[in-house]
């Protein structure tokens, strides 16, 4: 079985990085010639609204409205919107003076945002109050082409058209790794295009339709990938030219793209875990590509040291393996002195080895933050940080919120396994006992902040008839509840029917241990009826059992719920240190397996 699973690693790995760049290579080749745009004389060019935030640029603002305003692009039918987002420095009085000098104060104009809100909410709030029918989304330091927009605009005349996408090039290269992964990129995105579509846009610039976008989650991190690619899975169409060319003329050097590709692997895996419908076969060539590049490259650094790791367990067992083992143990080896010895010339292979492997390992350190909550806001400064701390009301023991974290990852995936081998007889068990989906999601009150409350959809597997509150509306369950099925009765007995939540424990919407997710039907009265009920789930995510569950039971009146939030509280108290948490946690899950072994849920 070991082998098994190792041979398996090695397909997935050898895949991702040889074979699926292979296969976009054929795809290029059979496609064709890209999509080109016609001709579109002034008349029939759409308006375009450009938006761009910007925070602390002053080095570099002037020098992007000198640019803005030279595009070859009708002036009536263009507006740029500059959104100085709690800059302390003078950006914004440079951005107005830069507009004056261009002559351009018609047609840009600057707003002063404060307090910082961060990118995705720049986005949120300013997208629906612009006017014009395509977009243009543009980072500060890249310098667009002339002739960008009207090819870009020309692209739109078509009405499936949702996404134009423009060619990301270095005006400075840092090294020939640097240079060839850039180059890998742009055939990737040609790749992708000839498929179906690019999957995710390069920041730097890129063109969407005003109606399609629909605002982001507060805690997105690649933007520039949720918000096209949920436009294409709305049925649109995403084009990529390369011909629509943004310089970048920002020299980052090795800490900086460290920073960088950290982030980037964050947001892979959170738009794997909340984008899993970009795999559903409707999408034909978009979910293939999906499947092939982002949910294999979120996961890589993950497959890597499991293949590792095999190869050692084998390697005592076959001379292959062994071998295996010691051309690995090499290449880490070469990659690593490469690390020390960035001053010294090597060839350009042992450079792009080093540049893949140096975004693998920090693919695994920014998928790791992402795993234990430690990368979730959108765009932030360093400078920032303080400020962010004191808005969320973080006041949780950070070691804590890390050590406890780390187990729900373990504890979800260890249970998703030996959940594999149950789905296929409770989903026929299910299935035979009443009409209807497996699967049953509601919507759920998440954690608290002093700004928001979080939502997010629960999963369970289906224990009530289709039609449970179809006349009653949200009603809490009773002891010898009419409306639960057969294989229901026995689902909640054993807990089995919490099974999926372990789904959204691993996207980081809920806990193992915690309060209990309400609904929002009942949330507005029970915080209306019962003090502090709201602070219960401070900073705190919804737990799949919790020290009120296991003492107390379900709710059937407000007054279970109001006996309930003592026991959150207390739970609440529990997590200051490390060793309060664990006692609690692991009375809790003990106590929890005697529910489930007695068959006492209800």
């Amino acid at each position: 079985m070991l082998e098994i699973i190792a041979i398996l690693l090695v397909f997935l790995i050898v895949y991702h990085h040889v074979g699926y760049p292979v296969v976009l290579k054929v795809a290029r080749k059979l496609a064709g010639p890209g999509v080109q745009p016609a001709d579109c004389p002034d008349s029939a060019l759409p308006y375009i609204d450009v938006l761009m935030p910007a925070h602390n640029e002053a080095a570099v603002i002037a020098r992007k409205v000198a640019n803005l305003a030279s595009l070859d692009y009708p002036a009536d039918k263009l507006r740029v919107t500059i959104v100085c987002d709690g800059s302390t420095d003078n950006t914004a009085e440079l951005a107005e003076d830069a507009i004056r000098d261009a002559a351009a104060t018609d047609r840009m104009v600057v707003i002063r945002q404060r307090p910082n809100i961060g990118k995705i909410a720049v986005l949120n709030r300013y997208i629906p109050e612009l006017g014009g029918e395509i977009v243009a989304l543009t980072d500060v330091s890249a310098e667009i082409a002339p002739d960008a927009f009207r090819r870009a605009a020309a692209h739109f005349t078509h009405d499936d058209v949702g996404v134009v996408a423009a060619t990301y090039k270095l005006a400075h290269v840092g090294h020939a790794g640097e240079q060839a992964y850039w180059r890998y990129q742009t055939a990737v995105k040609l790749g992708e295009a000839a498929l179906g579509a690019p999957l995710g846009v390069h920041g730097a610039l890129y063109f969407v339709r005003r109606k399609t976008v629909a605002p982001l989650p507060a805690d997105t991190i690649n933007d520039d990938f949720i918000l096209p690619m949920r436009i294409v899975a709305d049925g649109f169409r995403a084009i990529y030219d390369p011909a629509i060319v943004a310089l970048e003329l920002e020299c980052a050097d090795l800490d900086m793209d460290q920073n960088r590709r950290k982030r980037i692997a964050a947001g892979n895996l959170q738009q794997l875990l909340r984008m899993p419908y970009l795999l559903s076969p409707r999408l034909g060539g978009v979910a293939f590509a999906f499947a092939s590049g982002k949910a294999l490259r979120a996961v890589m650094p993950f497959l890597i040291i499991a293949f590792v790791v095999a190869a050692m367990q084998l390697a005592p067992t076959s001379a292959l393996w062994a071998a295996v083992l010691g051309l690995t143990i090499l290449g880490i080896s070469a990659v690593t002195w490469r690390h020390f010895a960035r001053s010294v010339r090597a060839s350009k292979l042992l450079d792009w080895a080093y540049y893949a492997a140096f975004g693998h390992f920090n693919g695994l350190i920014g998928a790791s933050r992402y795993l234990l909550g430690f990368e979730r806001s959108g765009w932030k400064r360093a400078t920032q940080q303080k400020e962010t701390k004191v808005m969320t009301g973080q006041n949780l023991n950070t070691r804590v919120a890390a050590v406890k974290r780390g187990f729900d990852i373990f504890a979800a995936c260890v249970g998703l396994t030996f959940g594999l081998v149950l789905f296929p007889l409770i989903a026929l068990a299910i299935k035979l006992d009443s009409p209807g989906p497996v699967l049953f999601k509601q919507l759920r009150v998440g954690r608290s902040w002093p700004h928001m409350t979080e939502l997010f959809w629960m999963y369970k597997f289906r224990s009530m008839r289709t039609d449970a509150e179809t006349k009653s509306g949200p009603v809490w369950a009773a002891k010898r509840d009419p409306r639960i099925t057969r294989v229901g009765q026995f689902l909640r007995k054993s807990r089995l029917d919490e099974i999926p939540q372990l789904i959204n424990v691993l996207k980081g919407e809920m806990s193992i241990i915690g309060p209990r997710p309400e609904r929002p039907g009942f949330f507005n009265k029970l915080e209306a009826a019962i003090p502090f009920y709201a602070e219960r789930t401070w900073g705190v995510r919804p737990g799949i059992t919790g020290l009120a569950q296991v003492f107390q039971g379900y709710d059937e009146t407000i007054e279970d719920v109001r006996s309930k939030v003592s026991f959150d509280h207390a739970y609440a108290a529990s997590l200051w240190s490390v060793s309060g948490w664990a006692r609690m946690d692991a009375e809790i899950v003990v106590r929890t397996l005697g529910v489930m072994v007695g068959l006492r849920g209800q």
